[in-house]
C-alpha cells in the first residue's frame, strides 16, 4: 500500500437547478472565510511486515507517525481531489486504532472526491481523530471565488472513528462547527462525534448555500446544524439536537430525534424504529494485529447505535477469506475466486467490466475500499447476484458504457423464484449508480432487484445532469440513454435511503408486494427537448416514483419529488407519485417542488396542487395518502 499522487481534476460546471440560498442562520454564525492551504506531496509509503497489500490506491496510518507527516499526505490528496469530480483517481485513508492530532496540533482533514476516510478499529472508540473531518463548499467560478455551493459535492465515504472536535488554528467562523457540506453519495456511518458543533452545511464559504445529502447511520453525535440541506436520512442513531430544516428530514430509531408532529413545519418524518436495517461491513484490525472483516446482522424494529454495549453483533471474516482485487484483474479471475467460495474486497480504482461478476452463494460479502468503481464495457451487466440470501454488496459504484447495458446491477433473476430470507436479506449498503458525467453511459435500467427479503440502504441512481462528455445540455436526451433508475420487483423489499434521479421514465417502479421506503428523494430529468419526449403514452410525463397498479401494500415515509425542465420550461408531468388507490398502500409525508423550470400538475393520483413557476422553492405537501 502507498500513497499515490492523484490524478488532474477534471472540467466541471454548475449542478444547475436549485436555489443557491438555504434558510439563513443568525448574523453571528455569518463571519468571514478561512483560506485553506494544501500541503505539500506525500512521499511514498510500504504495507508494514505481515500487513495485506492493499493496492497502491491505499494508505494506512499508525498513531506513531508524526502528525505533520499524516497532515501533510492528506492535505495534498484534498488538493488534487476538491475539484475531481470526473476523475478515476480512487483512494482509501485508514487509520489503524489510536489517537491521532494533540490538543496544541490537531489534525484537520479534508476530504475530496473519491475519497474514503475510516478508522480500523473494532468499534468507532478504538480510533480517535482530534481535530477535524470536513468537506467545504466547492466554488465553481471566477477562478475558485465564486458560486460557491455544496450541491455537486458527491462520492465520498467517512466510518468507523472518532471526532473530538478541535479548531485549534481556524477563524472564527471555521472553529464554529464540523462542516460537513455534501450532496448524494456521501455516507456517514459508526462515528463518534463530541466537543462541538456538527454541520451539515458550510455557513463559512458565501454564507448559506443549499446542500443535497445525505445519509448518516449508526453514529452517536453532539448537536447537528441542518441548515440548508435539503433532505437527509439518519438511521439508527444518537444525537444531541437537531436544528433547522429545508424540504425533507426523515429520522429512523434516532434516539433524540425531533417530533415531526407538526408536519410540515417543520418537514420533519420521525420513525421511532427502523423495521429492518443491516450496518455496512468494515475492515479492522484485531488485538493481534490481523485484518478482518466485520460483518454485521440484520435486525429488525431497531433504535439507536449497534455498538454501544461491545463489538456490533454479527460475524467476522479473517481477510484471507477474500479474493483482493485490483482493477488490473481480470472478471474471469474474479469470478474463478468466487466460485471457490472466496469472498472479495475491491480495491480503489476503476475496474473495465465487459462481463458480469457473478455473485452465486449464499453469504457473500463484495465490499469495495474508496469508491472502486465498476464500469460497463460492450453492453454488460457489471454485477449479477443470484437468488440466494445473505448476499452483501458495499461500497461499490457501477457506471454505464458507451453501449447500452440491459442492467447495472441485477438481484436475483427475472421470474425466478427469488424468495431470499427474512432473518438474512441480501442487502446492498452505500451502493451507487451513475449513466452519464465522465463519460457517455447508456442502460436501460440501473438497478433490478427480483429477489425478496432484500434490503437498500442507501443508494444514489444517477443519470447525470452534468458532465465532461463533450456535449450540450440539448443533446443529452439522446446520448444519455437511461431508461428507468430501480425497478423492485422482488416482495418484501426495504430501502432505507433511496435517491433516484433525472431517469427518462420512471425513475422507480416498485411492482413488488409489501415494500417500504424510508426517504426516497427525486429529480425528474432536466433534459427533455419537448413535451413529445415526455408523454407516458396520452399521460403528460412519467411520475418520479410509481408504484405498480397490482401492488396491494407498500408503504412510504418522507419523499420528494422535484422538477427543473431547463431545456423546455413549459413541459408538465402530471403527477409527482403515481399509485393503486387501495388502503394498504400508504404514503406519509410526501412532496413536490418547482426549482424554476417546469410544473407538477398534483402531488400523487391528481391530488395536491400544482408546483409550477409560481411556487418556485416552495414544496407542496401531502401529509397522508390516502387521507385518514
Amino acid at each position: 500500500m502507498t500513497t499515490q499522487s492523484p490524478g488532474d481534476g477534471s472540467r466541471t460546471r454548475r449542478r444547475p437547478g436549485r436555489p443557491q440560498l438555504g434558510r439563513l442562520l443568525p448574523v453571528g454564525l455569518l463571519l468571514a472565510t478561512a483560506v485553506m492551504v494544501a500541503g505539500p506531496p506525500a512521499t511514498a509509503a510500504s504495507p508494514a511486515p505481515g500487513a495485506p497489500d492493499l493496492g497502491p490506491n491505499v494508505t494506512v496510518f499508525d498513531p506513531g507517525m508524526p502528525v505533520s507527516e499524516i497532515q501533510a499526505t492528506l492535505d495534498a490528496a484534498h488538493a488534487a481531489q476538491v475539484n475531481n469530480e470526473m476523475g478515476t483517481t480512487r483512494h482509501a485513508y485508514l487509520f489503524k486504532p489510536g489517537t491521532y492530532g494533540t490538543a496544541e496540533q490537531p489534525l484537520q482533514i479534508k476530504v475530496g472526491y473519491y475519497t474514503e476516510v475510516a478508522g480500523l478499529g473494532a468499534s468507532p472508540t478504538d480510533v480517535v481523530i482530534n481535530g477535524k473531518v470536513e468537506v467545504y463548499n466547492r466554488c465553481l467560478a471566477d477562478g475558485g471565488t465564486g458560486n460557491c455551493l455544496a450541491l455537486v459535492n458527491f462520492w465520498r465515504t467517512l466510518s468507523n472513528l472518532s471526532i473530538k472536535i478541535n479548531a485549534a488554528g481556524q477563524d472564527g467562523c471555521r472553529a464554529s462547527a464540523n462542516f460537513w457540506a455534501v450532496s448524494q453519495a456521501v455516507s456517514l456511518r459508526r462515528l463518534d462525534v463530541s466537543g462541538g458543533t456538527l454541520s451539515l452545511m458550510d455557513y463559512c464559504t458565501a454564507g448559506p448555500q443549499y446542500a443535497s445529502g445525505g445519509f448518516i447511520a449508526d453514529s452517536r453525535l453532539p448537536s447537528v446544524t441542518n441548515g440548508s440541506q435539503q433532505q437527509w436520512l439518519t438511521r439508527n442513531s444518537e444525537v444531541a439536537g437537531w436544528s433547522n430544516a429545508v424540504w425533507n428530514q426523515v429520522f429512523a430509531g434516532v434516539v433524540g430525534a425531533p417530533d415531526d408532529a407538526g408536519f410540515p413545519a417543520p418537514p420533519y418524518t420521525t420513525l421511532d424504529t427502523t423495521p429492518v436495517s443491516r450496518e455496512k461491513p468494515y475492515l479492522y484490525v484485531d488485538a493481534g494485529g490481523k485484518y478482518q472483516v466485520r460483518v454485521p446482522a440484520a435486525r429488525k424494529g431497531t433504535r439507536g447505535i449497534t455498538w454501544a454495549d461491545g463489538l456490533t453483533p454479527g460475524r467476522t471474516l479473517p481477510l484471507k477469506d477474500f479474493f483482493v482485487a485490483r482493477p488490473s484483474d481480470s472478471v474471469q479471475t474474479i469470478n474463478h475466486h468466487l466460485a471457490r467460495g472466496k469472498h472479495l474486497l475491491l480495491t480503489p480504482g476503476v475496474y473495465d467490466i465487459a462481463r458480469s461478476i457473478e455473485v452465486r452463494r449464499p453469504d457473500t460479502v463484495v465490499l469495495g475500499l474508496g469508491h472502486a468503481t465498476l464500469t460497463a464495457v460492450h453492453g454488460s451487466t457489471p454485477l449479477e447476484v443470484a437468488d440466494v440470501p445473505g448476499v452483501i454488496v458495499a461500497g461499490v459504484t457501477i457506471d454505464a458504457g458507451l453501449q447500452k447495458s440491459p442492467v447495472l446491477l441485477r438481484v436475483g433473476k427475472k421470474h425466478g423464484n427469488g424468495k431470499g430470507s427474512e432473518r438474512n436479506p441480501t442487502t446492498l449498503s452505500d451502493v451507487y449508480f451513475r449513466v452519464g458525467g465522465p463519460h457517455v453511459g447508456k442502460t436501460e435500467v440501473a438497478l433490478e432487484v427480483n429477489s425478496d427479503n432484500v434490503l437498500i440502504d442507501h443508494t444514489w441512481v444517477w443519470r447525470a445532469d452534468h458532465g465532461v462528455e463533450g456535449f450540450t445540455d440539448t443533446q443529452r436526451w439522446n446520448t444519455n440513454i437511461g431508461r428507468t433508475g430501480a425497478v423492485i420487483n422482488g416482495d418484501h423489499v426495504t430501502a432505507t435511503g433511496l435517491f433516484v434521479e433525472h431517469f427518462q421514465r420512471y425513475n422507480t417502479v416498485w411492482n413488488g408486494e409489501g415494500g417500504t421506503t424510508i426517504l426516497y428523494q427525486n429529480e425528474l430529468p432536466y433534459d427533455p427537448p419537448t413535451q413529445a419526449d415526455w408523454m407516458n403514452g396520452d399521460v403528460e410525463g412519467y411520475a418520479g416514483y410509481k408504484v405498480g397498479d397490482r401492488v396491494r401494500t407498500h408503504n412510504l415515509y418522507g419523499a420528494g419529488v422535484y422538477v427543473f425542465n431547463q431545456n423546455n420550461p413549459e413541459i408538465h408531468t402530471e403527477n409527482g407519485f403515481e399509485v393503486p388507490q387501495t388502503p394498504g398502500v400508504r404514503l406519509h409525508h410526501i412532496m413536490t417542488v418547482n426549482l424554476s423550470a417546469g410544473t407538477i400538475d398534483h402531488v400523487v393520483n391528481g391530488v395536491g396542487e400544482a408546483a409550477d413557476m409560481t411556487k418556485v422553492g416552495a414544496p407542496v405537501y401531502i401529509t397522508d395518502y390516502p387521507a385518514p
